[in-house]
């Protein structure tokens, strides 16, 4: 079993990795390779078979080429550009979230292997004049570039399917919180950090007030539904493979309540509450009553509460003092 994880620099394709690693097999198989590609070579993972690191941008149908080889059996496409990025650069985010998609979807058709394909698409897919509750076959209204791009590539990896190209599935991914690192240029990305920050000592800010809902899933149950996503059989997924990632809603307060049952009182002393319009904009046009039943009933699963993601930060992530 060859897996090649596209993003594999980022913080998921790092974490999948390392999950993989200590798994030692995928879909009934032995690994017997990882592949990390990202468009500047990706920190190595150790694990008990070969490990590969390359530079690879998704953009450009060569470098895809030869990146992606014909014994390679599992792709997860990961890499984009997050979404306040794609707001700012259409063309950026074109390149990347839609042509790359595109660029990497074409290749595995060349090599007729039929790989199987595990697509990251996002939440922000939905939006608009859509009644809620948000169901799985509500129908997808982006209020945003980088949604837009993300239900088209949503429709490929269907459609590429269909044709019998690829084995593909696509899943629609909760904000991920608290997630390790430095912000990026996600609009979501605050949600992580005024809760990162404070936990490590630091002030933060937070551009909407405490009472803005949205839907969450941490890093450590975002990788073990990527695993499980990959292992789903192709006649288990019928007609739509693409479907949300369980989470669960919880507002700005709840989030912060929940830092505080688990660390104490003193993090949230550092949170200061300071409007970003920019920001507000982006995500006031995103939808929150997801109802992820599809998932659900193929093995996927949310967090049980805010303080397991706080938990799984402190036992995962946190820098060592």
């Amino acid at each position: 079993m060859h897996i090649l994880i596209i993003g594999g620099g980022g913080v998921v394709g790092q974490k999948l990795a390392r999950s993989l690693a200590a798994r030692g097999q995928l879909r009934g198989k032995a690994i017997r390779k990882i592949t990390l590609a990202d468009i500047v070579d990706p920190a190595m993972v150790e694990a008990p078979f070969d490990v590969e690191c390359v530079a690879c941008d998704i953009s450009n149908p060569a470098s895809v080429a030869a990146t992606l080889g014909a014994d390679v059996d599992v792709i997860y496409l990961l890499a984009a550009i997050v979404s306040a990025h794609a707001e700012e650069d259409f063309d950026a985010g074109l390149s990347i979230n839609l042509m790359g998609t595109l660029n990497v979807l074409q290749r595995a058709r060349e090599l007729q292997t039929k790989p199987v394909v595990v697509f990251t698409s996002s939440i922000a897919v939905y939006g608009g004049e859509v009644p809620d509750p948000i169901l799985d076959h509500s129908f997808l209204n982006p209020q945003t570039s980088y949604g837009a791009q993300k239900a088209m590539g949503e429709l490929l990896v269907n459609d590429f399917s269909r044709k019998g190209y690829i084995d593909g599935r696509g899943f629609r991914l909760p904000t991920i919180s608290v997630r390790p690192g430095k912000p990026n240029r996600a609009a979501s990305s605050f949600m992580s950090s005024i809760l990162r920050e404070p936990l490590n000592g630091q002030e933060a800010i937070c551009p909407v007030s405490d009472d803005f809902p949205h839907f969450y899933l941490s890093p450590r149950k975002c990788v073990e539904n990527l695993i499980r996503g990959a292992e789903i059989e192709a006649a288990e997924l019928g007609q739509n493979r693409c479907m949300m990632m369980p989470g669960k809603m919880w507002t700005i307060r709840q989030m912060i309540d929940a830092m505080t049952a688990v660390a104490g009182p003193e993090p949230a002393k550092l949170i200061r509450f300071e409007a970003q319009p920019a920001i507000q904009e982006i995500v006031k046009g995103w939808r929150f009553d997801l109802r992820p039943e599809k998932a659900l009933k193929l093995g996927l699963s949310a967090d049980e509460s805010f303080e397991d993601n706080i938990r799984y930060y402190l036992e995962d992530d946190k820098p060592a003092a």
